[in-house]
């Protein structure tokens, strides 16, 4: 019995100073807080002017860290950043590092006044409110025009339990970017045009009219592979026939009461998996598309090699495309329905959600809070959205006869001629830190890329928001977000095997091991949590 005690007292002692250690830890973020929001503001404020016009302190300098070692750190010479420092009478240092980098800034007292990292569910960004600053009361404080320009649907899905927000992301989609129409479609099934014509313009619709289509072709073209797909990971990337086919065949993304679906499993979705399964076993899918990696893959579409392909991705893949078409523009390669659902479904391609991409925070060690908050402000607003995406009038563009910036013809041979000068002298595109595309898409000339232009044609209207589902996975470092690794592998195993297994007896094995592995790893409980997941998007959405 004594020696029982002294076990609960010795687990107890640790336990007690774990707390303590973690509460050190807090405390050592927490009180790094620097000025934050007790500074006394040093202009009259006014709402319907952002501050950073307001504000005559000059010459201030912050320090801004970037998680990733490729960001350009050069500040003040070329076209966006001499701007900047101009207006905003403001110094950047930019820092870059990594995971390990950003992680030695938190365990030392010193973090930079802004900090961009990448995952807005990641551990970094749930703790933000012991680190950062709310940018709500900032802007409350110092510039409430920041409200004006930042999207409060953006500012709603960043909120944390205590009510602040603390980030703001780049190129985050509202649903008012999706009804604008101006968000493009990237996902598509293509087909050589030239072998398009050859075969009749057939239907692809159903599981029946495919597989003729892909006769035809093996018969007609026998030195093309009648249908490509980018291929598979281990890690769980499930090429162009996972999510990015589900979308295309509108697989839905919840059940009819709101859960979550696995849309894996969905019996649309597998029956045109059987109809894949059943286009290996006629030749018409290739055994290298499943080694092949995404260079093998580009240069195969680059030569025209595939006479269809669902792809995933249209702008990554222009260049591929682009050399495709200028090899031979008869066999341009254009988007067509190609597989429908089975079941009625319409079409739901899904692009860059309201999450966005990085995220950026001020610290609590900001220096100059005013004037962090004025730099969001800015950038954020079309003065920023111009200078970063057009450059600056007269300079770098020209508002044309429709009031639409436009990039002067030497600014664009430039681009063409020496790209990596362009970058050094102008550096437009690349300071994306509240960068947004559909801002270009309305408000500039861009001439279209030939070998998509078509494909996005094609997209329109099909496109569809998928915020219900956005960063529903279990939390880093939970035990059901470690068995989610291992699921997401074995699905991508899963699902090679099943293109290839040799009857339906096997697809049939094959789908029930999955299943057992399914129950097997706690599947149960990541499904748990991604219904909660849903609950609070759908709280944060406002649509409860």
């Amino acid at each position: 019995m004594k020696k029982n005690n002294n076990r609960i007292y010795s687990t107890s002692f640790l336990i007690l100073v774990s707390i303590i250690l973690i509460l050190a830890g807090c405390n050592k973020e927490s009180s790094n807080a620097g000025k934050g929001l007790d500074e006394e503001v040093r202009y009259e404020i006014d709402e319907n002017t952002p501050a950073w016009k307001l504000d005559e302190k000059e010459n201030v300098e912050l320090t801004w860290y970037v998680n990733a070692d490729w960001f350009n750190t050069d500040y003040g010479n070329d076209t966006i950043t001499k701007k900047l420092k101009e207006d905003l009478n403001l110094n950047i240092k930019f820092l870059t590092g990594d995971d390990a980098k950003l992680n030695t800034y938190f365990a030392g007292k010193d973090l930079p006044d802004i900090i961009t990292i990448f995952g807005g569910t990641s551990s970094t960004a749930q703790r933000a409110a012991s680190w950062a600053l709310p940018l709500n009361k900032l802007a409350e404080k110092y510039d409430p025009y920041f409200f004006k320009v930042a999207q409060q649907q953006t500012l709603d899905w960043y909120k944390l339990d205590d009510g602040n927000t603390y980030g703001y992301p780049s190129y985050s989609n509202t649903k008012e970017h999706y009804d604008s129409g101006m968000i493009p479609g990237q996902d598509a099934f293509v087909i050589r045009e030239d072998i398009y014509e050859a075969i009749g313009k057939p239907s692809m619709s159903t599981p029946a009219e495919f597989l003729d289509a892909m006769e035809k072709i093996k018969k007609q073209f026998p030195d093309v592979t009648p249908f490509g797909f980018r291929g598979f990971s281990a890690e769980g990337d499930t090429g162009s026939l996972g999510s990015s086919f589900q979308n295309h065949i509108g697989v839905p993304i919840t059940t009819s009461d709101g859960k979550w679906l696995n849309r894996n499993l969905d019996e649309d979705y597998l029956t045109w998996i059987k109809t894949f399964n059943e286009s290996y076993k006629k030749g018409y899918i290739s055994e290298d598309i499943f080694s092949d990696d995404n260079t093998i893959f580009e240069e195969k579409v680059a030569a025209g090699k595939y006479a269809t392909m669902h792809i995933s991705g249209a702008a990554q893949l222009s260049g591929a495309l682009q050399k495709n078409l200028a090899a031979d523009p008869k066999r341009k390669y254009i988007a067509i329905d190609g597989p429908k659902s089975t079941v009625g479904n319409e079409p739901t391609l899904s692009q860059s959600g309201i999450s966005g991409w990085s995220v950026t925070y001020i610290t609590k060690n900001a220096k100059d809070p005013q004037k962090a908050i004025q730099l969001f402000t800015y950038l954020l607003s079309d003065e920023g959205q111009y200078l970063t995406t057009f450059g600056v009038e007269g300079e770098t563009f020209e508002f044309n006869k429709d009031g639409k910036a436009e990039l002067k013809p030497d600014v664009v041979k430039l681009q063409t001629d020496n790209p990596d000068e362009f970058k050094k002298k102008y550096r437009l595109g690349e300071f994306w830190f509240f960068g947004h595309d559909t801002f270009s898409a309305k408000n500039g000339v861009k001439k279209p890329i030939e070998s998509i232009e078509q494909i996005h044609e094609w997209a329109n209207g099909k496109l569809k928001p998928q915020f219900l589902i956005e960063n529903i996975d279990p939390d880093q470092g939970t035990p059901e977000a470690r068995s989610l690794t291992n699921i997401n592998s074995r699905w991508a195993t899963t699902l090679a095997t099943l293109l290839r297994v040799e009857n339906e007896g096997q697809f049939n094995d094959t789908l029930k091991e999955y299943e057992k592995f399914l129950e097997d790893n706690n599947f149960d409980a990541i499904v748990k949590v991604r219904n909660e997941k849903i609950k609070e998007n759908i709280e944060k959405l406002g649509l409860n």
